[in-house]
């Protein structure tokens, strides 16, 4: 039910229980692409333990289907549930590269790096169709805009050329998330993703073409993923990742109900094990959002996985990408060819 609206319609399958091709016609959506007609494309955070102060979101919603998407509570701000809408209405910015030209055309603009997708993911399948994200990386490229990428995708590397390009003049930094190297595992977890070995696939490519890459192990679902970290990181290490870090799953608002929908569905017998140690990095809730805690997590069991990861960070020498270029930043022309006058 999205958490704004008082009225929720449910539908109920035992009145349709002589027709189970109706039944799972409700149940098996097909996925919806709506326009999107903002009209801004980038957004600014001032979270101070999110790493980035503005990101560009192409898209609204996520057809990976990931259960654990801090994002899904977002849809409900557009009269959709965090639940099926998410992973099957998504919204699509078809002007996304034109205003961003305008907003990097702004005399008010101080450069900085801009981060493609703090909130769903840029590769998701929409981009296949739309690529967007693309020609978002073109205007970077041409303006000398410095961008870091957050995605769980292997179609990353479908846009290698303009990538290398970018990492020539210090202007691309890769996030890729791997978080379990059973593929059984992960495509439970993350449904219309890439499995893993196509991720560290993509990391070796991308590393070969000179683009600094940092494996995401996240989220860390204590009781279920947690115990791959070192294996991922050591592959992501071997792959060529120059760094990696982790963030401990978060559960806000209706993210909440349909994680548990989830676990009890798929993971049945870890759903005790999860939720107790879940809560146990969480001071006895399933959630903390206080600054500087939840992505981390608090408690004994919080402590020694990161203390773990740290250890693991200095025996596979990772450690920061390499600092951004800001300094050959060029604001764009217009549509028209109108140049600025200073």
């Amino acid at each position: 039910p999205n958490r704004f609206q008082s009225v929720h319609a449910e539908f109920d399958p035992t009145h349709w229980e002589w027709e189970p091709e109706f039944v799972e016609s409700r149940l098996e959506r097909s996925i919806e692409y709506l326009p999107d007609t903002s009209r801004s494309i980038v957004s600014e955070n001032d979270s101070p333990d999110i790493p980035f102060r503005y990101s560009i979101n192409p898209y609204r919603g996520c057809a990976h289907g990931c259960a654990y998407c801090y994002a899904r509570p977002g849809h409900e701000y557009l009269g959709m549930n965090a639940g099926l809408d998410f992973e099957t209405r998504i919204l699509v910015k078809h002007d996304a590269a034109t205003l961003f030209r305008e907003f990097l055309a702004r005399d008010a603009w101080r450069v900085e790096p801009i981060t493609l997708s703090g909130v769903t993911d840029c590769y998701q399948p929409a981009e296949r169709q739309f690529r967007l994200t693309r020609q978002l990386l073109e205007v970077a490229l041409e303006c000398r805009l410095p961008m870091g990428i957050i995605t769980k995708n292997a179609l990353v590397v479908r846009d290698l050329d303009l990538l290398s390009e970018m990492a020539r003049l210090n202007l691309i930094h890769v996030n890729l998330s791997i978080n379990s190297l059973d593929a059984d595992l992960a495509r439970g977890m993350e449904p219309r993703t890439s499995i893993p070995a196509a991720r560290l696939r993509a990391v070796r490519e991308l590393t070969a073409a000179g683009v600094p890459v940092r494996v995401m192990v996240a989220p860390i679902i204590p009781g279920l993923n947690d115990h791959e970290a070192p294996a991922v990181m050591q592959a992501a290490k071997e792959a060529g990742a120059l760094d990696a870090r982790y963030v401990l799953l978060r559960l806000p608002l209706t993210v909440r109900p349909v994680f548990l929908e989830w676990l009890e569905r798929v993971q049945p017998s870890q759903r005790e094990k999860v939720l107790g140690r879940i809560r146990h990095t969480r001071n006895g809730e399933l959630n903390n959002a206080d600054w500087g805690e939840r992505m981390r997590g608090t408690g004994e069991i919080a402590d020694q996985f990161g203390s773990m990861f740290q250890l693991m960070r200095q025996k596979h020498r990772f450690g920061d990408l390499p600092p951004f270029d800001t300094s050959h930043f060029q604001p764009p022309v217009l549509k028209g060819g109108q140049l600025r006058l200073f």
